[in-house]
């Protein structure tokens, strides 16, 4: 078994794929309407669906708001140089919510960002993810 996606539910179908590909890099894989169901489905990521895990996007016509309400975290993306990484973000007209540093209780360099609709988007500094799970591991052996 392997994950293959995530699903969101957005209001705002050409504002969320601006977002995930021209703010975050992420490409258009493919995109279907479905006019009997009055839905488009889109799916965007970072490479192929079949080497990759992808977002689906979907939009049902006529809803453009959604209650997030409080069980949704986040998505999480690993990234070269979180601090670069936010400033084109910002550049690019994204919203930093947590500007970069290290965790709460540990040594990852995090900060999130928000797409569109709301929804939470993680940036983890790689080569710094697992170090608070390490230490937390040592401490309890």
């Amino acid at each position: 078994m392997r994950m293959l996606h995530t699903m969101l539910r957005v209001g705002n179908l050409e504002k969320s794929l601006a977002f995930y590909c021209n703010v975050l890099g992420m490409k258009l894989l493919r995109q279907k309407d479905y006019p009997g169901g009055e839905f488009t489905l889109a799916f965007v990521g970072y490479g192929d669906e079949a080497d990759h895990t992808v977002l689906e996007l979907t939009y049902n016509w006529g809803t453009d708001k959604y209650d997030l309400g409080n069980g949704y975290g986040h998505i999480a993306l690993g990234v070269e140089d979180i601090y670069e990484t936010c400033n084109r973000i910002r550049e690019l007209g994204g919203k930093v919510t947590r500007e970069p540093g290290p965790m709460k209780h540990g040594s990852t360099v995090i900060a999130f960002v928000e797409d569109p609709d709301g929804y939470k988007v993680e940036l983890i500094q790689l080569g710094t993810q697992g170090s608070a799970q390490k230490q937390e591991t040592a401490a309890t052996a």
